[in-house]
């Protein structure tokens, strides 16, 4: 089975799932960061490919693209990195990018080497729910990943319900119309959205991202999916503070536990 259907078998509720962008801060950080993360108490980690345009990001994310690129990360470099991360850690892992470099590196090849490296998912923003279905929906099926699809508050029940009805993994909430970062506060139109949702009981489990920096709003966002995501306040924490397993570990509980 794939491992993100196995965790959300094992463990429905407070599901803490962490991004970060593959070469940052360091070249040859990626797999320490997974390390560290796997120690760390996280639930799942969302490796990010760098991308020049990344549109659907803040500028923490989109800084740390940018930088991975300039110290010469690329999907090829990637697939190397990981190739033995499953002696590492048993955690679900997922790539997290844009559909250019995938084309460019070929998708049935792409996939193909998500297999051999032990990705679980993949989640790429601005692959349109119809071209995967007409297009890709048997190449990633035929390796087993996981197409994770973005909803917003702006979808509307419809297509949720369709995007349910194909997803076979989870289904990626987006807390608000704005890219990714740090913010304050849910807003009552952000929490009306997050009832709306719940209350539709889809058949996949959710998890809320954009906009989760702290214990607070992790909780929050707890009690109206699965869990959350949180990546801009990771990035941010890991070029002030390191990839250290120890600083890692501080990260992880002090979003868990206050």
């Amino acid at each position: 089975m794939n491992r993100i259907n196995t965790l959300f078998q094992s463990k429905f509720k407070n599901i803490l799932s962490i991004y970060f962008t593959a070469g940052h801060p360091a070249l040859g950080s990626t797999v320490p960061v997974i390390e560290a993360l796997s120690m760390a108490g996280a639930d799942m980690i969302e490796i990010g490919i760098p991308f020049s345009d990344p549109m659907a990001d803040g500028p923490v994310i989109q800084n740390s693209s940018g930088k991975a690129l300039k110290n010469g990360m690329s999907l090829k470099l990637l697939f190397e990195q990981l190739k033995d991360i499953r002696t590492k850690t048993e955690l679900p892992l997922l790539l997290m990018g844009y559909l250019n470099p995938v084309l460019q590196f070929g998708v049935e090849r792409f996939c193909e080497h998500c297999a051999a490296t032990g990705i679980d998912g993949i989640i790429l923003p601005d692959l349109p729910l119809e071209v995967y279905l007409e297009q890709y929906r048997q190449v990633f099926q035929r390796y087993n990943l996981r197409k994770v699809f973005l909803i917003s508050p702006q979808t509307g029940n419809e297509r949720i319900r369709k995007i349910d009805s194909v997803s076979n993994g989870f289904v990626y909430m987006v807390s608000s119309s704005s890219t990714t970062g740090v913010k304050g506060i849910f807003s009552q139109e952000q929490t009306a959205y997050f009832e709306r949702i719940r209350d539709m009981k889809l058949k996949n489990p959710t998890l809320i991202g954009f906009g989760i920096s702290n214990h607070e709003n992790f909780l929050t966002a707890c009690n109206y999916a699965n869990g959350a995501i949180i990546g801009s306040a990771f990035v941010k924490y890991l070029e002030e503070e390191g990839t250290s397993p120890e600083k890692t570990g501080l990260f992880t509980k002090k979003i868990k536990e206050g």
